[in-house]
């Protein structure tokens, strides 16, 4: 036992405090960046809806000599179609905005915790110096170098992991889109060869869980996009849109719609195994980095244990 361990142990509890208002303060930055994202995202949405909402009224209203040639029915099925689709991207958004303002909410709290960490660590470190200039000790430095480095490998090693545990659950959640992607898939290539109204029903239905499974995949893919940023990888991935939009054209359907439509579901598919792909090669870097630390730590435990002993 020295006579630095009680200042040690303040030492250490001062710098992850201060750690981790670093640590806040960058997920913050990277969070309101995805909040102005979103906001521009939806207002560009919100003028579409419009626009689509529009086109959809003047349909419904005239449209006397598309009704005489017997066209108006068909158009106005469409319009309501790409105006429903439109409406379900604003919805998404607009609830991934919600998630990210509670996100933002959350952070803050924590960030007034923390707020006077550095001025404490600070004060710890001077009056630490002070008493290692004046001990006669000789391991005093050296115990103050293992300390501190110690202190910013535990730091470290808990955001590696805290990025791990977001890049796997990234990993979950886009496996739960391509799950309903291969039903969709699946009903698809029914439809191709012939299987009716049916085959579109079940077609929609796995599309629009899709459709859900992929909004909770981009909140993931959001909250990873923070834990990289904390370890220093910048990066914005964003999922591709599952188009629910095919259901209208079962009043159009033949063949050419349906190998269409088949085909749209094959490329959404493989975009999203791609970034399936690159969740799963950044988490493999990240655990591997884990591990390197992991190491090293048990290392330093061991050299502080020794000095603690001699």
């Amino acid at each position: 036992m020295t006579s630095f361990d009680a200042l040690d142990g303040k030492i250490r509890e001062a710098k992850e405090r201060a750690r981790r208002r670093e640590r806040l303060t960058r997920q913050r930055i990277t969070l309101t960046g995805q909040m102005g994202e979103v906001r521009v995202l939806l207002a560009e949405l919100e003028q579409q809806l419009a626009k689509e909402d529009r086109d959809v009224v003047k349909l419904e209203q005239g449209g006397f000599f598309a009704s005489l040639f017997g066209t108006k029915e068909d158009r106005l099925v469409k319009e309501r179609a790409e105006a429903e689709a439109v409406r379900q991207r604003v919805h998404g958004q607009r609830t991934r905005l919600e998630w990210l303002t509670a996100d933002l909410r959350s952070i803050d709290a924590s960030l007034a915790e923390v707020a006077t960490a550095p001025g404490e660590l600070d004060t710890l470190l001077a009056r630490k110096e002070r008493m290692l200039i004046e001990s006669d000790d000789p391991r005093g430095r050296e115990f103050e170098r293992v300390a501190v480095r110690l202190a910013d490998v535990d730091a470290e090693l808990r955001e590696y992991e805290e990025a791990r545990r977001a890049g796997m659950a990234v990993g979950h959640a886009i496996a739960r889109v391509l799950r309903s992607l291969g039903g969709a898939r699946g009903a698809s290539t029914w439809d191709v060869l012939g299987g009716g109204a049916i085959a579109d029903m079940i077609e929609h239905g796995q599309l629009m869980r899709a459709d859900e499974a992929a909004w909770e995949a981009q909140r993931a893919l959001d909250a990873f996009s923070r834990e990289l940023a904390d370890i220093g990888v910048e990066t914005s991935p964003r999922l591709p849109r599952v188009d629910t939009r095919w259901f209208a054209d079962m009043i159009f359907d033949n063949v050419i719609v349906d190998i269409y439509k088949h085909r749209k579901i094959m490329n959404t598919g493989r975009e999203i195994q791609q970034m399936a792909q690159w969740a799963e090669g950044m988490v493999g870097e990240i655990t591997a980095r884990c591990d390197e630390l992991a190491r090293e730590r048990e290392a330093l435990a061991d050299h502080r244990q020794r000095l603690l002993e001699a």
